[in-house]
């Protein structure tokens, strides 16, 4: 649901009321002393942030819950009216926040929430019972409208003013709201689950990575059983590039700054880029995108019309940098690998490049369990977008075109394009209805034309290129953390970097299990054997821990009748089967996927 479908929804008018309510009651317990700044709806809550005089208690959200609910039985009215810059000033005297924001909106440009907007708004207030907010709705009629019982206070966090370090740390408290006490409990239910699923707790109890503050934050350590995962991902992956027609190349970490400068990288995104390096009076940069390299591949020979398309693949590590407080586990990192492609071809070839791509890009997404795929379509932003609006219309045209014919389900996010070129984004939702970011297919006017790209056409002349960039896992860094919290970390047995743990009833039946853990090994599996001087009992609950899929257990019946009595980590008992009809059954679930 895009923000401006959200805005219209009851349930979009029951946060942003119940955001209100709490904003009352946090003045009222704080008087003459709370700060107030902004309190939006967000997409299964509200928060609002504060100055206050000190920090909030776990107690505090109790009480400010109650008395939102005595607010709610007040039934009281919202109300309404437009008002001057100067009248909005003396409303809001000695509330420092709610006047920059005013200024804001006097000067145009911005919202209530200081966020960019179109159009100089009206400046407008709501009113309930005793208090009143700088807003502009919408807001239910009466807070009798709110339900007491589909509302709840969660938790504080920190929150920079407008975002940035530099300015006051305030106090945010979040909370969420519903229809139905059902669909309060629901919601709550996927938190817990959530936290469960949580990539930074399961990575360091399955031991798969790691952050070091001696190495520094947002990059990665991959120990050697997450990065048995990526390499998995990653060698499929491959294969699959290999088999649709694409060429692997490899490129530099660093590039001379002439080369950012050419793509405009430092014009529009030095922010993000980490210092230079001085190397022979020449200053070299930390590439944050693989694209400038793949282009000077495309350049270092002629390319005539029968040789495009040109599809170039690369695993390449970037570099950016990314604050510190934006930082988060495997989501956010400074340093990420991305499964980057670039596709150079005739503007005749372009929309079955874009077919191709976007199945490729499917097949691959559904190989890794990934069912529930949406695509968004960004179209051309007027105020923004680089070269002629009839360049934009094919490319727009092909995309969309391409969507129609997957059948896959999609929205068109108008003027929502960067400003190089429409694109697809293609998000998936988890085993919780999440949903994450990962591919992307983007047209690219921009960089070959800044670049000079060129062929040779039939006509023996040179002509541009059409230049599409596709980064499929997105990065492998966030594609792994996005798997961990899909499959709560009990990866697909193909993927699973221990796919079977051999457990000897007593230290007599070690001998019998390192036999049938070499017959394993030699058929390929990743096993481990667990012959430690612990009770089967608790081998079996540490190895459902590890989430590793088949548990074979050993004993004097097992060995007698040459026999493994096999175990799944969701605790059903499979019973006795030969060491062939094990390797058979997980033969045909790494084949499968499963």
């Amino acid at each position: 649901m895009t923000k401006k479908n959200y805005e219209e929804t009851e349930l979009y008018r029951i946060r942003h009321s119940s955001a209100h309510v709490m904003a009352q009651t946090v003045m009222e317990m704080f008087p003459g002393e709370a700060k107030l700044a902004i309190g939006p709806p967000i997409a299964d809550g509200f928060y609002y942030d504060f100055d206050l005089p000190r920090s909030l208690t776990p107690e505090d959200l109790e009480l400010i819950e109650s008395r939102m609910r005595e607010i709610i039985d007040g039934d009281f009215k919202f109300e309404t009216r437009v008002v001057s810059a100067e009248e909005a000033r003396e409303i809001f005297e000695g509330q420092p926040y709610k006047l920059e924001l005013i200024e804001g909106l006097e000067g145009g440009g911005v919202d209530e929430y200081g966020e960019p907007t179109e159009a100089a708004p009206e400046i407008t207030v709501y009113t309930h019972d005793t208090f009143i907010d700088l807003c502009r709705g919408p807001h239910l009629e009466r807070t009798g409208q709110i339900n007491p019982a589909a509302l709840k206070l969660l938790n504080v966090a920190g929150a920079y003013w407008r975002g940035d370090e530099k300015r006051p740390m305030l106090q945010r408290i979040y909370g969420t709201a519903w229809k139905t006490n059902e669909e309060l409990e629901h919601h709550l239910w996927k938190l817990e689950e959530a936290k469960k699923r949580d990539h930074r707790v399961l990575g360091r109890e399955l031991d798969l990575f790691s952050i070091s503050e001696d190495v520094g934050p947002g990059l990665i350590l991959w120990h050697p059983k997450g990065a048995m995962v990526r390499k998995l991902a990653e060698d499929f992956s491959r294969e699959e590039h290999e088999k649709a027609g694409y060429d692997f190349v490899y490129t530099p970490h660093i590039g001379k700054a002439q080369l950012w400068e050419t793509s405009g990288h430092l014009d529009w995104f030095a922010d993000a880029m980490y210092p230079p390096l001085e190397i022979e009076q020449q200053k070299y940069y930390l590439k944050p995108m693989n694209c400038p390299f793949h282009i000077q591949i495309y350049k270092s020979k002629t390319r005539s019309y029968r040789d495009l398309p040109v599809r170039y693949a690369e695993w390449g590590t970037v570099y950016r940098y990314e604050r510190s407080g934006t930082l988060h586990g495997l989501l956010r990192v400074r340093g990420l690998t991305q499964d980057d492609a670039h596709l150079f071809c005739r503007p005749d070839q372009m929309p079955e490049e874009i077919d191709r791509t976007l199945e490729f890009s499917l097949h691959i997404l559904r190989s890794f369990g990934f069912d529930q795929i949406h695509a968004y379509l960004a179209t051309r932003d007027p105020e923004k977008a680089a070269g002629d609006p009839a360049q934009w219309e094919a490319p727009t045209q092909a995309l969309q075109d391409s969507l129609e014919r997957s059948g896959l389900p999609y929205q068109i996010e108008e003027a929502e394009a960067t400003f190089y070129g429409p694109k697809i984004d293609l998000k998936v939702k988890d085993a919780l209805d999440r949903e994450w970011q990962l591919s992307t297919i983007q047209f690219d006017f921009f960089l070959p034309e800044r670049f000079g790209l060129a062929y040779v056409g039939k006509d023996g002349q040179e002509h541009q290129p059409y230049m599409i960039h596709r980064a499929l896992m997105g990065a492998m860094e966030r594609f792994f953390g996005t798997l961990i919290e899909h499959h709560a970390g009990a990866f697909p047995v193909w993927l699973a970097p221990v796919q079977v743990i051999l457990i000897p009833i007593a230290d007599r039946h070690v001998e019998y299990a390192q036999g049938v853990a070499d017959q394993l090994r030699e058929a390929g599996l990743r096993i481990e054997l667990d012959d430690r001087s612990e009770r089967m009992n608790a081998k079996i609950r540490d190895a459902q821990l590890q989430k590793v899929p088949y548990m074979l257990v050993m004993g004097d019946r097992e060995i007698e009748v040459g026999q493994v009595s096999v175990r799944l980590r969701s605790e059903e008992n499979l019973g006795a089967m030969s060491i062939e009809g094990f390797l058979e059954r997980a033969k045909t679930d790494i084949e499968e996927k499963k």
